[in-house]
């Protein structure tokens, strides 16, 4: 029998409704496939019990079984944009802040001199 990690047992409940969502979505996709449980355990290569926790979206489930469903269905190209760094607000609020508390590096009349001068054209 594996641990049982402490950082399932202080999972926030965000966390859990997310999984949740994901594990039915899930299940939905595979449903709308008319694929029986044990035809889409098969082809990923784990038991049905998995897929049955993986559909209820439990946490325990590993990340690369949710990643297979998700290849399956042919949306694994979304789970790189999870955590991509466009999408995370709060580093992105971080660099505006850092960047508004900086100071400025010319002067204005040099900023408008160089807005005022043509383009160079190749």
């Amino acid at each position: 029998m594996s641990k049982s990690s402490s950082a399932l047992e202080t999972l926030p409940q965000e966390a859990i409704s997310a999984l949740a969502q994901l594990g039915e979505n899930l299940a939905l996709a595979r449903v709308r496939r008319r694929e029986s449980q044990r035809l889409w355990a098969q082809r990923m290569g784990i038991s049905v019990p998995t897929l049955a926790r993986m559909e209820r979206g439990d946490a325990n489930v590993s990340m690369g079984i949710y990643a297979t469903a998700l290849w399956m269905m042919g949306r694994v190209d979304a789970l790189s944009d999870i955590a991509a760094p466009e999408y995370d607000r709060s580093a992105l609020e971080s660099d505006v802040r850092a960047a508004k508390n900086m100071k400025a590096v010319r002067t204005q009349s040099s900023i408008a001199g160089r807005l005022a001068r043509k383009p160079k054209v190749l």
